[in-house]
């Protein structure tokens, strides 16, 4: 377990204003999602995920606000199906 908690923001309500010169890049299995993290302590504040290619994912232990969130469970195991359920929704 990595501590992310995801915050779905679309590109259009995300701006970055500094350290993008900063981050680190990877990505694996099918290549489609951007893993960003910062080489010096390996957290991973955001990115670019394949289940929602119009949106960013925040890692809300990043943000330095509280917010409110409705946690939604998701099995990272059986991916596809996984997909299909936020599909239906």
């Amino acid at each position: 377990m990595t501590g992310f908690l995801h915050i779905m923001v679309p590109h259009d309500r995300f701006e970055l204003l500094t350290g993008r010169d900063e981050l680190a890049s990877y990505r694996f299995g099918t290549g489609t999602a951007e893993h960003l993290f910062c080489p010096h302590c390996g957290v991973k504040s955001f990115y670019q995920p394949r289940s929602h290619p119009e949106a960013w994912s925040v890692n809300a232990n990043c943000l330095d606000t509280l917010v409110e969130l409705e946690i939604e469970e998701f099995d990272g195991a059986n991916w596809d199906q996984a997909k299909a359920n936020l599909d239906a929704h």
